[in-house]
């Protein structure tokens, strides 16, 4: 089992400036790669970004340039910075990360934060 913790969300003006934070934490060595999804009101979830054990990283087109996705292996934790935000970021980002296990893959999903950008 892998739980997921994420914090730094809230209400930002366009241009601005945000950092989402998930921990991670349990069986933390089988985790594969770790993602942030977003889901805006009457939208699917979608994938923002997302990092490799191994760094490699992938982007929406419609964040590269703006968002950046790191880790701090040490500390078991993913970020998300986001610039120059924009009004149709506005969503309910989740943290994902993606076990193997016995050779079986699994989905972990944390609670969601909430990211509001205004005119």
């Amino acid at each position: 089992q892998v739980q997921l913790v994420e914090s730094g969300g809230g209400l930002v003006q366009a241009g601005g400036s945000l950092r989402l934070s998930c921990a991670a934490s349990g069986s933390i060595f089988s985790i594969n790669a770790m993602g942030w999804y977003r889901q805006a009101p009457g939208k699917q979830r979608e994938l923002v970004a997302a990092i490799t054990s191994g760094g490699s990283t992938n982007y929406a087109d419609s964040v590269k340039g703006r968002f950046t996705i790191s880790r701090d292996n040490a500390k078991n934790t993913v970020y998300l910075q986001m610039n120059s935000l924009k009004p149709e970021d506005t969503a309910v980002y989740y943290c994902n990360a993606v076990s193997d296990y016995a050779h079986v893959l699994y989905d972990y999903w944390g609670q969601g934060t909430q990211v509001t950008v205004s005119l």
